[in-house]
């Protein structure tokens, strides 16, 4: 079984960068396409980026373009998210997600079928 831990989270002011760290385990991580998610209070769950199996491919949600860097590691089975020049409405509970083996990524949440436990980061002056 799949298993997701996030880590990294935490309270910064705006401008600071953080990186999020997702650990993979319970299959084979090289055969997983990863995602980042996010979800602030009152909000729905929102697509932030995705990387695919092959490291060739990354898409990221607009409002995070040119300041967050999705990221694997093969080696210790773990997906990363730099966040540089944070926002206040970067502020939410984020969450690491892959689908099932070989399949492509995608930014529809519900077509994800692990998750992380969610870190939280808050943004705040």
């Amino acid at each position: 079984q799949v298993q997701l831990v996030e880590s990294g989270g935490g309270s910064v002011q705006p401008g600071d960068s953080l990186t999020l760290s997702c650990e993979f385990s319970g299959g084979v991580f090289s055969r997983h396409a990863m995602a980042w998610f996010r979800q602030a209070p009152g909000k729905d769950r929102e697509f932030v980026a995705l990387i695919s199996q092959t490291l060739t491919f990354t898409h990221y949600t607009d409002s995070v373009k040119g300041r967050f860097t999705i990221s694997r590691d093969s080696a210790k089975n773990a997906v990363y998210l730099q966040m540089n020049s944070l926002k206040p409405d970067d502020s939410a509970v984020y969450y690491c997600a892959t689908r099932g083996p070989y399949l492509p990524p995608t930014t529809w949440g519900h077509e994800y079928e692990h998750w992380g436990q969610g870190t939280q980061v808050t943004v705040s002056s």
